[in-house]
């Protein structure tokens, strides 16, 4: 185990590329899309859609990577099991946070907003451009509930996989569907050298404009 001088001495040096409120576009949705579509063009970057979804219950805040699969004017989207933990979490307070670390890259975005259902046609239209093992999984599992054993879930996938041979359209699962996050605030951060960061956070006010504020690194 590392002991904590090596791991205190953990530290590199960031680049000399910013951000410049001059150059900052009025919609922060508009910056998030071009930062993505960089993420997505770096060799180094391994899954740029993936983000952890940050949801709270009774005070307790819980994590989890998801992916974002659409990124549209009302928000982020994703889908889930709506059995799931984070589902029953989002249910009872819709208030979550999203992190995308694009460490390669000396950024991460934070997103604070609040998550709820898309339509069921949206949802559908979604499943139906799933891969089929990634449709039979989502009726096999029965996300965050407990498992015997990881064979209770391959027979699980084998039953479903038998009930809708090749060839045939699997009906997406009434349990299961997608969330838009829709942002209050949206927070870019871009490493600097001697630690002197740019972060810059964009704010709906009352009248649901952005205003953007650079905040201490």
């Amino acid at each position: 185990m590392s002991n904590r001088e090596d791991i205190a001495a953990m530290r590199r040096q960031y680049g000399e590329v910013g951000l410049i409120e001059s150059n900052l576009p009025s919609n922060p949705l508009e910056l998030f899309d071009t930062w993505l579509k960089q993420a997505a063009e770096n060799e180094i970057v391994v899954e740029a859609n993936a983000m952890v979804l940050s949801t709270v219950q009774d005070e307790q805040p819980t994590s989890r990577t998801v992916l974002l699969k659409d990124l549209t004017k009302d928000g982020f989207t994703f889908f889930s099991n709506y059995g799931s933990r984070k589902a029953e979490q989002i249910e009872k307070n819709k208030n979550v946070s999203l992190l995308f670390p694009w460490y390669p890259m000396e950024r991460q975005v934070i997103v604070i907003g609040s998550a709820s259902k898309i339509s069921k046609a949206e949802s559908e239209k979604y499943f139906a451009s799933r891969p089929r093992g990634s449709q039979i999984g989502a009726w096999a599992s029965a996300q965050s509930s407990e498992l015997s054993s990881r064979a209770e879930l391959e027979s699980k996938f084998a039953e479903f996989e038998a009930k809708w041979p090749v060839g045939q359209i699997i009906p997406m699962p009434e349990f299961w569907g997608g969330y838009v996050v829709n942002p209050t605030s949206i927070e870019f951060w871009q490493g600097r050298y001697s630690r002197l960061h740019d972060r810059i956070r964009y704010v709906r006010d009352n009248n649901n404009n952005w205003q953007i504020k650079r905040l201490n690194p």
